[in-house]
């Protein structure tokens, strides 16, 4: 068990700075270059450069969910469902967990399907054709899920942090339902911000890397106080 458990853990970590590290690429790099280069450096890139970085993000993505979700379940069944979710490693890997997982869906339902006809439309293009009506409306919501997943990575990666490093965080409470409901509450607040609509004050934050780490500083910071005064 012992062994088992570190090499999901070591898997997890690779996997895990794999997607995310990419997830920083996309968003601090590759976005801002893409908006002060000429348009036939940026066709060319997105046909041969950004189906490479989606297959890795993707496929990251999904072995460290994996990895992640077998020891999770595993630490459950060793310490007991009860134990498990009334201690302070049961809570906040809970909630890492809970946001690492909305990432995860936004990048197989989200990001990668709106790619898809992003990557479609330049191929056509390049070929003599027209670009496809979708993909303004698709490059758009891609890129708003992609930010509000750097959004998620600053707690995320925070409570995955504090489950076997800041016990202290998580008190004694003997009901943590409100709690969860607000968790619950404010992680679906923030992704439906990214899943409806295209435009509005709430969007402009995302729309430049220092308003999309302020958002993700600003939502932990939420979280932590949530943590520390109803748990």
């Amino acid at each position: 068990m012992e062994f088992t458990l570190f090499a999901l853990r070591w898997v997890h970590f690779l996997a895990g700075v794999t997607w995310i590290g990419i997830l920083y690429y996309f968003n601090f790099v590759q976005t801002p270059f893409f908006a002060e280069t000429e348009a036939a450096v940026r066709v060319g890139a997105v046909q041969k450069l950004v189906p490479r970085a989606l297959w890795w993000f993707r496929w990251a993505a999904m072995v460290t969910f994996l990895a992640g979700l077998l020891m999770y379940i595993m630490r459950m069944s060793e310490m007991g469902g009860g134990l498990f979710y009334s201690s302070p490693y049961g809570v906040t890997i809970t909630v890492g967990g809970l946001i690492g997982i909305v990432m995860f869906l936004n990048v197989w339902l989200v990001i990668w399907p709106n790619q898809q006809i992003v990557i479609a439309s330049t191929n056509q293009v390049a070929s003599g054709g027209q670009a496809l009506p979708a993909a303004a409306g698709a490059a758009r919501r891609a890129a708003l899920t992609s930010r509000s997943n750097t959004v998620f990575s600053i707690p995320m990666l925070f409570y995955m942090g504090a489950a076997s490093h800041y016990p202290s965080m998580v008190g004694q409470a003997s009901s943590r339902a409100f709690y969860w409901i607000l968790v619950f509450i404010i992680i679906g607040a923030v992704e439906a911000n990214c899943l409806y609509g295209t435009q509005g004050p709430t969007k402009q934050p995302l729309d430049s890397i220092k308003g999309a780490l302020w958002v993700g500083f600003l939502l932990t910071g939420i979280l932590l106080l949530l943590t520390l005064a109803l748990t």
